[in-house]
C-alpha cells in the first residue's frame, strides 16, 4: 500500500503599521523571501499618512527557525520607522478562538 505523506502547511501573520512611504511591501515581501516565507496573501490601506498591512505567510519551508525570522523583521521595521510584528498562525488562532 502506497501511503501519501502529510505535508502541513504552516502560516504566520505579519502585520505592518506605520506612515506610509515608497516600498514597504516590497521590503517586507524581500525580507519574507529571504527566510523562504512565501507571501499567500496581502491586505493593505492606507489612512491618510498612515500605512497598515497585513500578510499571511507560508513558513513551511523557512531556511532558518521561526523566531529568527520574527526578530529579521521586526528590525527591519525599526530600520524602515514601522512597527512589524510577526506571530505564528497557531498563536493567531487560539488568542481568536471564541
Amino acid at each position: 500500500m502506497n501511503l501519501e505523506r502529510l505535508v502541513l502547511l504552516m502560516r504566520a501573520v505579519v502585520t505592518v503599521i506605520g506612515k506610509d512611504a515608497v516600498g514597504i511591501l516590497a521590503k517586507v515581501s524581500t525580507k519574507c523571501a529571504e527566510y523562504n516565507a512565501n507571501v499567500i496573501e496581502v491586505t493593505q490601506s492606507v489612512l491618510q499618512d498612515l500605512f497598515a498591512m497585513i500578510m499571511l505567510v507560508d513558513i513551511t519551508k523557512l531556511n532558518s527557525d521561526f523566531a529568527t525570522m520574527a526578530d529579521g523583521l521586526t528590525e527591519l521595521g525599526q530600520t524602515m520607522g514601522v512597527k512589524i510584528h510577526t506571530m505564528h498562525e497557531d498563536i493567531f488562532n487560539c488568542m481568536h478562538h471564541i
